[in-house]
């Protein structure tokens, strides 16, 4: 049941990743709103590269970010980027579709050098947490990152506020 839950959440959104991955411009993918900051590219890539965290977290009660090779990919094109995300979707739903929800209680670990880095928990708070969250969270950055240079973003819960305010004027 748990796991039917997770599923439709994930597929869900993944379109919602999908579509904001799409809406970005090969322009905008080297701006950065601080110095510090990711770029917009580097940001896309992490957020493809979540779905490349599926199988560590449901197959590994360890997952050791010490020895996990991160592979951002090329990023000098958006599509690119998009392309990377499909291919870690892919996997990450067969994944999901295969785990075993008896072992979804099961506490997990995220360590570095044998360290706990994060406060070991249930595999499903992790899935919540660690993958859903962590995602969407970035995905609100990305957001941020391409209305600083006036891109425009697809709706993801809804109507954005432009798409709201046409609407309303074709309304009047």
């Amino acid at each position: 049941m748990i796991k039917q839950a997770l599923l439709g959440e994930f597929e869900q959104e993944a379109e919602n990743t999908r579509k904001l991955l799409q809406a970005i411009p090969d322009a905008a993918l080297n701006y950065k709103p601080q110095p510090h900051l990711w770029s917009v590219g580097q940001l896309a890539s992490h957020i493809a590269e979540v779905y490349n965290w599926f199988d560590g977290t449901f197959n590994q009660d360890v997952f050791d970010m010490g020895s996990y090779k991160y592979d951002k990919g090329d990023i000098s094109k958006a599509s690119n980027i998009v392309d990377k995300f499909e291919e870690n979707l892919a996997v990450a739903r067969k994944v999901l579709e295969g785990a075993d929800e008896a072992t979804l209680m099961n506490v997990w670990h995220m360590q570095m050098g044998g360290k706990d880095i994060m406060p070991p928990m249930p595999r499903a708070a992790v899935v919540r947490s660690f993958l859903f969250n962590h995602l969407y969270h970035h995905r609100g950055e990305l957001v941020a990152h391409l209305r600083a240079t006036g891109n425009t973003i697809p709706g993801l819960y809804g109507p954005t506020y432009e798409e709201s305010q046409a609407m309303m004027a074709q309304m009047n």
